[in-house]
């Protein structure tokens, strides 16, 4: 039988006299996997390997001077510090970032730097906000934008013939002016139209009194598309222009699409469609682009370079994703 007092004793002074001892090594090893990976007390530790809570101690003590644990502490990057990286690598404007949130609710986590760039665009009242249409808006939106009065609020395309809520921009735009105290208006068309129809339905004041406002926009706030070929095509396939013309297109803003360099990539019925043309998109002083995760990083990259968007509401992985394909080039 074990004489377990003698044995203590002896592992004892064999650790003291010996660090090196293969009966030493084996016990700092133990010592750290149970204090550092199992998260067991010192005095736990001591319980279970029955030695004293001062070996234990000064075996995890070792484990550390001799390098078997390495505790390292990771540099803090601040959301307004990432937030000026980001905004450098990219060239833009403005940029507010929120820590990221886990699913489902990381959409709906950067309504507060929505916000904030909001409240930096110095919207009064007479001043057009312009909305485009996808989740990540419809989730900001159900969170809430900040009250700034007397804001007219528009949709940037017409109308899209889908069920699901995140392509209701008339809706959209309703709930922002509610939220605002403002004023909506509506684009009561459908997002595609063939020539002649659109000449056509133009010619009406209330539809046309819409369209006029994009000419008169201060701020937009807009989504941008993930990348359209592969497994990180998006979602929303229904909408997505069945032209090969973009299938390795980056991404798109209101679906002007482009590659990861900025580059316009146009597809055939484009003509067709009912939403702000680039070359009145750009006139706009700021251009929000509100989107989240991994997979849009390049997205975001292109619809920065293309200049569709000159400001950006993201979160901290996001932005980290972008930096490191902004840094590789």
């Amino acid at each position: 039988m074990l004489d377990v007092t003698n044995y203590r004793t002896r592992l004892q002074y064999e650790i003291s006299m010996d660090p090196a001892s293969p009966t030493s090594r084996t016990l700092l090893y133990a010592v750290a996997r149970l204090h550092y990976e199992k998260d067991l007390s010192q005095r736990q530790i001591a319980e279970q390997m029955q030695i004293s809570t001062a070996t234990v101690s000064r075996l995890i003590k070792r484990a550390r001077e001799e390098g078997i644990v390495r505790i390292e502490i990771g540099e803090f990057v601040g959301t307004d510090e990432l937030a000026e990286q980001l905004r450098e690598a990219l060239g833009l404007a403005h940029v507010a970032i929120a820590q990221s949130a886990p699913n489902p609710g990381a959409m709906a986590a950067i309504a507060d730097p929505v916000g904030q760039l909001l409240r930096k665009t110095g919207l009064g009242a007479g001043s057009v906000l312009g909305l485009g249409w996808g989740r990540t808006i419809w989730e900001v939106i159900q969170i809430g934008l900040p009250q700034i009065h007397g804001v007219t609020t528009v949709p940037l395309c017409g109308g899209i013939p889908e069920a699901a809520a995140h392509f209701q921009v008339g809706e959209m735009v309703r709930l922002a002016a509610t939220q605002l105290g403002g004023t909506p208006k509506f684009l009561h068309v459908p997002y595609l139209l063939a020539d002649e129809t659109r000449k056509a339905l133009t010619k009406d004041p209330r539809i046309r009194e819409s369209l006029e406002l994009w000419d008169r926009l201060d701020t937009v706030i807009v989504g941008v598309g993930r990348p359209h070929g592969g497994a990180s095509s998006t979602t929303d396939v229904s909408l997505t222009p069945k032209d090969a013309a973009i299938d390795h297109a980056a991404g798109d803003v209101l679906l002007r699409y482009f590659d990861a360099t900025g580059r316009r990539v146009h597809w055939q019925e484009e003509r067709m469609l009912v939403a702000i043309e680039p070359k009145q998109l750009l006139k706009v002083p700021f251009r929000i682009g509100a989107a989240v995760s991994g997979a849009k990083a390049i997205s975001i990259v292109g619809a920065a370079r293309s200049g569709l968007i000159n400001a950006l509401a993201t979160d901290t992985s996001t932005a980290a994703h972008i930096l490191q394909i902004a840094r590789a080039e």
